[in-house]
């Protein structure tokens, strides 16, 4: 029963990649590309029947953490506690922005929310980045000092950063040359997903040059990929070696560089959606392949003293599990009827929505 929960847990999670990814995306373009009031109306028109939706999701895969894996939901919410209450303050933001900047039509007020809105999208993909990065290289579980454990094994907390700003060091940070690395690369592939999303979803000015603009910065994040793949050999001296026990685990990093391959074609799709259709699959691929290098591990230990935390470790009790199952799939129904009423519904190109005007 454990497996079956990471497996929803991973599924909710890259769901939510998927969607509120887009929503992230289209706030940064806003940031920089929409000069004119009708390219941001476009760009809001977008992703406004959908944000608020997606990131249901979010407090999705936040129950069922709680409920299949209450210790690592119990560490992971202490021991970050400073980039959580960070996070929530921008998720704030960026949907005050959106939902207060057509209440009043006054230039200033409108740019002050226009940023707040473009900013929070920005740094929302930095931390989710730099989020993944620290699961990746593990935390000082128990807080060991010395070879000494000074906290309950599956206690830790992180400061922002450490003094060296380095992933090796005894006492690490939030923010390290590793994970501050791991959310560029989150910022460009999110950025790639939200033009692609608006160029399906609308038929803005913009959509020509947000294809020249994913075209191009596809080479940075291909540059992106190759380096994090080189450097992770400092983080896991065996990172791969899940895909060379189960070859069958290399359909993640196929689907992964599928999808990063084809989108160099993106000035050449004749339908708008092929483009969001293959910058989801590179999403997809590289957090299923990114939890798959440290399965069943869900957050290593960087000590030898304290063990890491994996499925087994972290969950429920057999019984409740079990239950669980059958309201899940009760929700799952649910969930799928919700999500496939709103696309229906707000299908096609959505310009002429006007969302957030008063």
């Amino acid at each position: 029963m454990e497996f079956f929960w990471y497996i929803v847990l991973i599924g909710i999670l890259a769901t939510y990649l998927v969607l509120d990814g887009y929503d992230f995306g289209a706030g940064i373009i806003h940031l920089f590309f929409a000069k004119t009031d009708k390219d941001k109306k476009a760009i809001t028109n977008a992703i406004g029947p959908f944000w608020d939706a997606n990131e249901v999701w979010l407090i999705a895969g936040g129950g069922v953490l709680f409920y299949a894996f209450p210790t690592l939901y119990a560490a992971s919410f202490s021991g970050f506690y400073l980039p959580l209450m960070m996070i929530l303050w921008l998720l704030i933001f960026r949907a005050v922005g959106l939902e207060l900047r057509g209440q009043i039509h006054n230039k200033m007020w409108e740019a002050v929310w226009d940023k707040a809105f473009g900013i929070a999208s920005l740094l929302l993909a930095l931390f989710f980045g730099m989020a993944l990065g620290n699961v990746v290289r593990g935390v000082n579980l128990g807080m060991v000092v010395n070879g000494v454990a000074t906290q309950e094994a599956h206690f830790f907390f992180l400061p922002l950063w450490n003094p060296s700003f380095s992933p090796t060091a005894t006492e690490l940070g939030i923010i390290d040359w590793f994970t501050l690395f791991l959310g560029v690369v989150s910022v460009v592939a999110l950025m790639i997903h939200g033009a692609n999303w608006i160029i399906y979803k609308t038929n803005s000015s913009l959509n020509e040059q947000l294809k020249q603009m994913v075209y191009k910065m596809n080479f940075v994040l291909l540059a992106l990929v190759i380096v994090s793949l080189s450097v992770w050999h400092i983080i896991e001296k065996e990172p791969f070696h899940n895909f060379l026990e189960n070859p069958l685990l290399f359909i993640f990093p196929l689907i992964t560089f599928v999808g990063l391959f084809g989108l160099f074609k993106v000035r050449t799709f004749k339908k708008d959606g092929t483009g969001f259709l293959f910058s989801s699959m590179f999403l997809v691929g590289g957090f299923t392949s990114t939890t798959a290098s440290i399965f069943p591990e869900v957050l290593p230990s960087t000590n030898k003293i304290s063990p890491s935390l994996t499925i087994y470790n972290v969950a429920n009790g057999e019984y409740a599990l079990s239950v669980g199952v059958y309201w899940f799939v009760v929700a799952l129904i649910l969930v799928i009827g919700y999500f496939t009423i709103q696309y229906k519904v707000f299908k096609g190109k959505m310009d002429d929505v006007g969302y957030g005007q008063h």
